[in-house]
């Protein structure tokens, strides 16, 4: 899985796509059952740059967000899942509850969430807005979620 770099790998990478002048976007999420949401999301924000850096929370990082029951999918799993999608370029895990100190050390070009994101409240804004780059939003075409997926298995099966 060549996509799937170490931080020192992708900070080492950065610095050379910088002096390349590629322009780097960065987008982070725990992808934890992959959706048709998750594929056009990452396509959007692909089409934002010439690289896209996703950032992925570790098997520790989900459980501390989303708590004991989750991820569903290991993160080895999901990183080969993430890094086999044509838009995704590199895939780093961060063990935080937030990437901004990945951020810190990459400064993409443009950082990328969901529309569900307020602007001001965006890890990593600061940074990325100091260093002369810009931080989008991407609005949600349909009605998908990780959570929305594991309800329906479950009211499915307390259904038999």
């Amino acid at each position: 899985m060549k996509e799937l770099k170490t931080r020192e790998e992708i900070v080492k990478i950065r610095k050379r796509l910088r002096s390349e002048n590629k322009k780097v976007v960065f987008t982070n999420g725990c992808f934890d059952i992959l959706h048709s949401g998750h594929v056009d999301y990452l396509t959007k924000s692909k089409e934002l740059g010439d690289v896209l850096i996703v950032g992925l929370n570790s098997d520790k990082s989900v459980n501390k967000i989303k708590g004991d029951k989750r991820p569903i999918v290991d993160e080895k799993n999901r990183a080969v899942i993430i890094s086999s999608l044509k838009p995704v370029d590199y895939v780093v895990f961060f063990d935080e509850e937030t990437p901004a100190s990945l951020i810190d050390e990459i400064i993409p070009d443009v950082l990328v969430k969901g529309e569900d994101w307020d602007i001001e409240k965006i890890v990593g804004r600061e940074t990325v807005i100091k260093n002369g780059g810009e931080v989008k939003t991407i609005k949600f075409v349909n009605d998908q979620s990780t959570s929305k997926i594991i309800q329906t298995i479950l009211s499915r099966y307390r259904e038999k």
